[in-house]
């Protein structure tokens, strides 16, 4: 979710008044759950990723709100509702902003193109959107992948599915969450005392890490 997403929540809803600042410890307050599914060329390599966000249902409940859709409450969109809806996630995307997704090949991070909406749901009351990115071609094997929001407001959760190219398996490393906040915290103290936090770069600290491996092609 993009940080222009984040301000019109905020701003049209007023939600930040009621949400704590998050001081000693650091507390997301958008939960978006993510599934992956990757496309190669057949070499070993791949060129881009199918991206679902599956949207907690109070921030789902805010955006339907807020636009307007499914005014009698039912959890069933027309399709000139979903029609509507499809892409309101990507609309707006801030200089530097990089779609909470990151991917790795060595020390080099893959640019990701500008993402392009191919489908939205309702279901069981949460916002399931999804865009595509190409990328690449780049080796499958060692490549690194990692989905979070830097200021760590949407706790991303890589919990799938995730679809591979034959040949390719994964592996997630999930954080230490005591370790991440302490380290969140040493971050706090480093600023200062009377630092105000508001939103530094900490969602990697929280974020899993999921590890590609491919075998050589035949």
């Amino acid at each position: 979710m993009h940080r222009g997403m984040k301000r019109l929540v905020c701003v049209t809803l007023a939600v930040c008044l009621a949400l704590p600042a998050p001081r000693a410890e650091a507390h997301p307050h958008v939960f978006v759950d993510v599934a992956l599914s990757f496309e190669g060329d057949g070499q070993g390599n791949l060129t881009g990723v199918e991206v679902t966000w599956a949207y907690d249902d109070f921030f789902s409940l805010l955006i339907l709100t807020d636009m307007g859709l499914d005014p009698d409450g039912d959890g069933v969109l027309t399709q000139a509702e979903l029609d509507q809806l499809k892409g309101f996630d990507l609309v707006e995307w801030p200089e530097g902003f990089e779609g909470d997704l990151y991917i790795h090949y060595g020390e080099t991070k893959i640019a990701l193109d500008h993402p392009v909406p191919t489908d939205i749901a309702l279901e069981n009351g949460r916002i399931v959107a999804t865009h595509v990115r190409s990328f690449g071609p780049v080796p499958g094997d060692g490549l690194r992948v990692d989905a979070y929001d830097p200021t760590y407001y949407v706790a991303h959760s890589l919990k799938g599915p995730i679809r591979l190219p034959d040949g390719c398996v994964y592996t997630i490393r999930e954080p230490d969450p005591d370790a991440a906040q302490e380290e969140f915290r040493e971050m706090l103290s480093e600023l200062g005392a009377e630092v105000e936090y508001t939103g530094a770069d900490v969602g990697n600290i929280f974020s899993e890490s999921m590890t590609i491996s491919c075998a050589a092609p035949s």
